[in-house]
């Protein structure tokens, strides 16, 4: 598949979803990021009591509300029920102890990390609105227990989760995202690309120009 077939319009779109889908820590960074045409992007509060994640998902909400973006919440399913999110995203650790019913119950979709065959098994069981594959190239982000999944193997979930979104996420920058849209990945996901670019907004705005269909 060439960019040129892979930017016309995948499942994610039909569902709504972008297919640029930054991550970042604060209702700040959201801010930014909505401002200069982020359309989908994760709320990523790591390691913080409930009540410091709920304001940040509150603020967040409100400027995606004005902006007509989507928030997703990373890991905090409660917090993204009682705050009225419309995402939540979990990596597998996280489904150890969230309950799907009380998520699915309320209404707020599900993305889910995975990273090899019984982690894609699990997630199709809960009968996911995205799929996440990483890393596909190396990542200094965190340390990781798989190595780099490379363009191939998001050819071979694709057609495992068929209509699924499929988030390919882990060590991407703008041309690394052209491929992997190539490749068959419906959304590409990123964070120190931009978050630590000496001008996130500048390069948030590729980010834009090189995912996003005329």
């Amino acid at each position: 598949m060439n960019t040129f077939a892979a930017l016309t319009p995948s499942p994610s779109l039909r569902l709504g979803l972008d297919p640029f889908y930054p991550i970042v820590d604060s209702a700040a960074w959201v801010a930014r990021l909505t401002d200069v045409g982020a359309r989908l992007i994760q709320l990523r509060v790591k390691d913080k009591d409930e009540a410091l994640v709920a304001r940040e998902t509150r603020d967040a909400l409100a400027t995606c509300a004005k902006t007509g973006a989507a928030l997703v919440v990373n890991d905090y399913w409660r917090v993204a029920i009682d705050e009225g999110a419309p995402w939540v995203h979990l990596g597998q650790t996280d489904l150890d102890d969230a309950d799907v019913g009380a998520i699915r119950k309320a209404g707020v979709k599900l993305g889910v990390s995975t990273h090899d065959e019984a982690e894609l098994e699990r997630a199709l069981k809960l009968e996911p609105d995205y799929v996440a594959l990483g890393p596909i190239y190396f990542t200094r982000l965190k340390a990781m227990a798989f190595a780099p999944q490379g363009l191939e193997r998001i050819g071979e979930w694709k057609r495992r989760i068929g209509a699924i979104p499929l988030v390919a996420i882990g060590g991407l920058n703008v041309e690394r995202a052209k491929l992997c849209l190539a490749a068959s990945a419906d959304i590409v996901s990123v964070v120190t690309d931009i978050t630590l670019n000496a001008d996130p907004e500048a390069r948030a705005r590729e980010w834009v120009a090189a995912t996003r269909p005329a």
